[in-house]
């Protein structure tokens, strides 16, 4: 893929690196010089000096042909105007914006930007720690659905995966065995020491957990 990232921070400059040593083409723009040293010798991309939303430098950067754009800088403002340029102007196929204010995210999506909100995603991720470690209720942004891990005991052996499963409740996606990570059939015999992955409804986990004797 041809990717174009605004912002080498600390994310813009992971996801440089992780998509360049992927062999994906990667450009990335940041007004400061001095950002660029994050991404070390081993980069092999491109970098362009200058704001994300300055038309001829995105030209520059070969946007026309871009597959995906990532608006990553420290700015919401930022950010909002680089992807609309990138998604209105460009017709960039896959936009992707960073957003610090959650209460900005509805104005993004009402654009027809995909969000990734840091600050919504890393207070979840805490508050599930708190609250219940196997739990993660981060999986969409409305909190609705999330993914329970969960260690085969006495009560669920030898049990079928289709006999755990609660329609529009929880359902088993994967299962962790000593061989690796599976996707298992619904005729699969669950065997002690399984870590079950599923997905489940939020409102649900009293009752889940109940049921399983967790």
């Amino acid at each position: 893929m041809y990717v174009i990232i605004v912002g080498c921070g600390r994310v813009g400059s992971e996801l440089a690196k992780l998509l360049s040593q992927e062999g994906h083409n990667v450009v990335i723009i940041d007004k400061n010089p001095q950002a660029f040293a994050r991404l070390g010798d081993g980069f092999n991309g491109q970098t362009l000096l200058g704001n994300g939303f300055d038309l001829e430098l995105l030209k520059e950067a070969g946007i026309e042909k871009a597959d995906a754009f990532c608006a990553l800088t420290n700015g919401d403002n930022t950010n909002l105007v680089s992807a609309q340029v990138a998604k209105k102007i460009f017709k960039v196929p896959k936009v992707i914006a960073r957003v610090y204010d959650p209460q900005r995210a509805h104005i993004y999506h009402f654009l027809g930007l995909d969000v990734v909100s840091g600050t919504v995603l890393f207070a979840a991720m805490i508050r599930d720690k708190i609250i219940e470690s196997k739990f993660s209720s981060y999986l969409i942004e409305s909190k609705d659905v999330g993914v329970l891990e969960l260690e085969v005991n006495d009560h669920l052996q030898g049990k079928l995966v289709k006999e755990i499963n609660i329609p529009e409740e929880f359902m088993v996606v994967a299962i962790k065995k000593i061989e690796g990570v599976i996707i298992p059939k619904e005729d699969m015999v669950l065997k002690k020491g399984d870590i079950i992955l599923g997905i489940l409804k939020t409102e649900a986990l009293p009752k889940i957990k109940e049921a399983f004797k967790i």
